[in-house]
């Protein structure tokens, strides 16, 4: 749980920069936002680095020169903080993720009923999900499947992305017909991507609460917790919902 006090922004701005940070793949869309924000306001530059929250973790367990982490979950904070490797005081969920089921072919579902329909008739060349041992959302993804009965159904026809942004990438372009991705890859500013989109009911996989934390081989701690302290903000919420992130009460 974040604990701090505000800081002096443009004093930090002459210190140790740029501020490293290592951004979940479903959260490079606002993170470009919140940065340009931060930056404006602070005069700190931001480096950002984007991939698989497991690539992130077994990085920062090998030495990875980042300041703070922005984790697809909550586990991945829990067991750095276990390890030493962050700082525990500076934890914060800064956002919920949602999963959805996307086409971009209009009209191949358009209700939970027709999006079932489709994947348990298997009526598609290829279906792209993330890997589930690396990637939260691919996890949360299984976890449906599982909850209808298709845990191992169409093996051949999955296309497995590394992040979250492959498999994006792999239904965007075509090679997969749909895909399991995150609903903030399809909304920006309140619109959502044409085409065919199902939000599974939350109950049916784990809470993707994504948890941010300093990291304990930050080079640039009072930098680090400043941007925390951004990313906790009444203004860095509201940019967070906008690209279709629930909000939940920060203590």
């Amino acid at each position: 749980m974040l604990v701090l006090s505000m800081v002096n922004l443009p004093t930090l701005a002459t210190e140790q920069t740029p501020l490293r940070l290592a951004v979940a793949a479903n959260f490079a869309g606002p993170m470009l936002t919140l940065a340009e924000q931060f930056e404006q306001s602070s005069g700190i530059n931001i480096s950002i680095s984007v991939g698989s929250t497991g690539k992130f973790y077994a990085q920062i367990r090998q030495g990875a020169p980042f300041d703070v982490l922005l984790a697809a979950d909550s586990l991945t904070v829990e067991n750095l903080i276990d390890q030493g490797l962050a700082d525990p005081k500076t934890r914060l969920t800064y956002a919920i993720g949602q999963l959805v089921l996307w086409s971009p072919e209009p009209g191949l579902f358009g209700n939970q009923a027709q999006a079932i329909e489709t994947l348990k008739a298997g009526d598609f060349t290829r279906i792209a999900i993330a890997n589930p041992a690396v990637a939260p959302y691919g996890a949360a993804a299984q976890a449906v499947l599982r909850h209808l009965g298709l845990a191992d159904a169409w093996l051949k026809k999955r296309v497995q992305g590394q992040s979250i942004a492959q498999t994006h990438q792999f239904v965007a372009s075509g090679n997969a017909e749909l895909g399991f991705v995150a609903l903030s890859q399809l909304q920006a500013t309140g619109q959502t991507m044409a085409g065919s989109v199902w939000q599974p009911p939350q109950n049916w996989y784990p809470p993707i609460r994504q948890d941010a934390v300093l990291l304990s081989a930050s080079k640039n701690p009072a930098i680090g917790k400043a941007f925390l302290i951004f990313l906790a903000s009444a203004q860095a919420q509201e940019i967070i919902k906008t690209f279709g992130y629930q909000r939940e009460p920060l203590q």
